[in-house]
């Protein structure tokens, strides 16, 4: 990836609530479906295995979306949010 990638520090903290890690933000921005967000920002969704309990639950998917705002030659992370699925239920 080129473009320089900057989180917010909302975003650094979402990331921190929700269990995702920088690694998984720009695989998300590099490899996730892309889509249009609110207020002319952009969502990219990626499903990860996950296979591990999260908040006392046992899943096997996690899906990482990261909102971005985009500019010449850099993405600004403005909040993450994180899924988690069993087999068969992704979004």
């Amino acid at each position: 990836m080129q473009e320089k990638v900057i989180f917010t520090l909302h975003a650094l903290q979402r990331m921190k609530e929700r269990g995702v890690s920088e690694a998984q933000v720009y695989a998300a921005i590099r490899n996730g479906q892309k889509e249009q967000a609110q207020r002319g920002l952009s969502q990219y969704k990626l499903n990860l295995e996950f296979n591990r309990e999260w908040d006392g639950r046992f899943y096997r998917v996690q899906q990482v979306v990261p909102i971005v705002a985009e500019e010449p030659g850099k993405y600004i992370v403005v909040t993450v949010y994180a899924f988690y699925f069993q087999e068969g239920e992704e979004r």
